[in-house]
């Protein structure tokens, strides 16, 4: 990478320095590498701190000296004009930050080394956008994957506190079921809204990754909706990015939900086309005024990748934060939409690998619950049970391991609709099992590190986006 003017060679010698002088080299090695230094001897150097720790469990100085070999140690000396020991002794004495601050010197090199990186992108980005023949849209998404793969590798190292003692943890363990007790529904996390789902999670874990798969048209974004708008009548502050639907049509299917309650039965469909009657419009009007006192917020932006999903939380979480309701939980819909880094282009099974890890370390670090709508593969329907399961999930296999909990969506109703044929018998056998299951949805709970693993059956009229407990009929 080409130095430019904005380089400070100070911060990177200070965070040399004050690794040999505390010879704390592990606690950093999380957040830089060989490649974030810009300066050429300081990135040979910090491979060779990383030898002698991992031979010896020491940095110091001797040792990072014996360890070069002569010949790379003449070679340096030459172009530094300056013996090595004397450079090595130089960064020690050199530095200001110390051990005590050494995370944040080396977030200070990883910051340095993506800034000039933007800086050569956005050189080469001006050199070709002045070519007539160029294309914009091939300029965007290339800067676009590229500014990515920056934005990515500068995040580095937690916002909240790391390390506990285990009494520390065991305490806030503590607290929290103490509140879920003193709340009276054994709510350690955030509400579906759902009483059985309830009772069987605790609710929706903050830290936790929760994924929720269907095939099409079993209800993903109906749930999801018509949880979040739960979770934000509990006064908690919700996110919803939508990579699927606009912004309008899921509030539709949001009020339809919110006069369902009521008892107003009026499609979502029917709001969208604008086929309501004068009641039904007042009805309609006092429901929309209910979602303005709700901390629900919509995204609908399409295409965004894992950094673009990370920025428009941190920006939900100020405005959370400033009406009063902090962020507690964050709706992506879904998986399959999210626009995949140039890292792994082409190979999709390592894409969704980067992609859950990633929103696993967002729940983690902004201490949110994360709810991860995504569609199952075909396999589902070529089975005579096509009750989901595990082995369906899309794509990679670390979905299973990411994912806290996963659930999936079955709705036999759907599958009754669209058969056909058979004889008299069969039809109206199959017409009255339509009847009995017309407004069942199954929550199956398949994986949950936490808890038991169940079925629950829930009520829900699809027409009017309303998901409530299985005993409503």
């Amino acid at each position: 990478m080409p130095k430019a003017e904005s380089f400070v060679v100070e911060i990177e010698q200070d965070l040399l320095g004050s690794i040999m002088q505390s010879g704390e080299l592990p606690r950093i090695s999380s957040i830089v590498r060989v490649d974030h230094f810009v300066e050429p001897i300081h990135a040979f150097l910090f491979g060779y701190f990383q030898s002698a720790f991992e031979r010896f469990g020491s940095v110091t100085p001797p040792i990072i000296y014996k360890l070069i070999p002569e010949e790379d140690r003449r070679a340096w000396e030459a172009r530094l004009d300056i013996s090595m020991s004397a450079y090595l002794a130089n960064l020690v004495a050199g530095c200001i930050s110390g051990g005590r601050f050494l995370e944040r010197s080396a977030r200070k090199v990883v910051e340095q080394a993506g800034r000039l990186k933007i800086v050569a992108e956005a050189k080469l980005l001006a050199e070709a956008a002045a070519d007539p023949n160029s294309d914009p849209m091939q300029l965007i998404t290339s800067c676009g994957r590229t500014f990515d793969d920056i934005a990515s590798d500068v995040r580095a190292g937690p916002k909240r506190k790391t390390r506990l003692a285990f009494a520390e943890a065991a305490g806030n363990a503590f607290t929290a079921a103490e509140d879920a007790r003193q709340r009276g529904a054994g709510l350690t996390g955030v509400t579906w809204g759902l009483t059985d789902v309830n009772r069987l999670t605790g609710g929706i874990q903050r830290r936790d990754l929760t994924l929720i798969g269907a095939r099409p048209s079993m209800g993903k974004t109906t749930l999801g909706l018509s949880v979040g708008i739960n979770a934000a009548r509990s006064k908690v502050g919700v996110g919803f990015i939508s990579l699927e639907m606009d912004a309008d049509k899921l509030a539709a299917r949001g009020i339809s939900d919110l006069a369902f309650d009521r008892g107003l039965k009026i499609p979502y469909s029917d709001i969208i086309r604008g086929k309501v009657d004068d009641q039904a419009l007042s009805a309609l009007s006092a429901a929309t005024d209910n979602m303005r006192d709700l901390p629900l917020m919509i995204e609908d932006q399409s295409g965004l990748s894992i950094t673009d999903i990370r920025v428009k939380t941190e920006i939900m979480m100020e405005q959370c934060q400033q009406a009063g309701t902090p962020l507690g939980a964050l709706f992506i819909d879904h998986l399959g939409l999210i626009r995949a880094s140039s890292r792994y282009s082409g190979n999709r099974v390592h894409e969704i690998t980067e992609m859950t890890g990633l929103l696993k370390g967002l729940a983690r670090e902004y201490d949110i619950a994360v709810v991860l709508l995504s569609q199952l593969n075909r396999a589902v329907e070529g089975r005579d049970n096509k009750r989901p399961q595990l082995s369906d999930l899309r794509d990679s296999g670390a979905i299973e391991q990411d994912a806290d909990t996963i659930m999936f969506l079955y709705r036999e109703a759907y599958y009754l609709e669209r058969e056909k044929g058979g004889s008299a018998e069969a039809q109206i056998e199959r017409t009255d099992r339509l009847i009995d299951c017309q407004n069942k949805l199954e929550l199956i709970i398949a994986k949950q590190r936490n808890g038991p693993l169940a079925t629950v059956e829930l009520f829900a009229d699809m027409a009017c986006a309303a998901v409530r407990n299985g005993a409503l009929q």
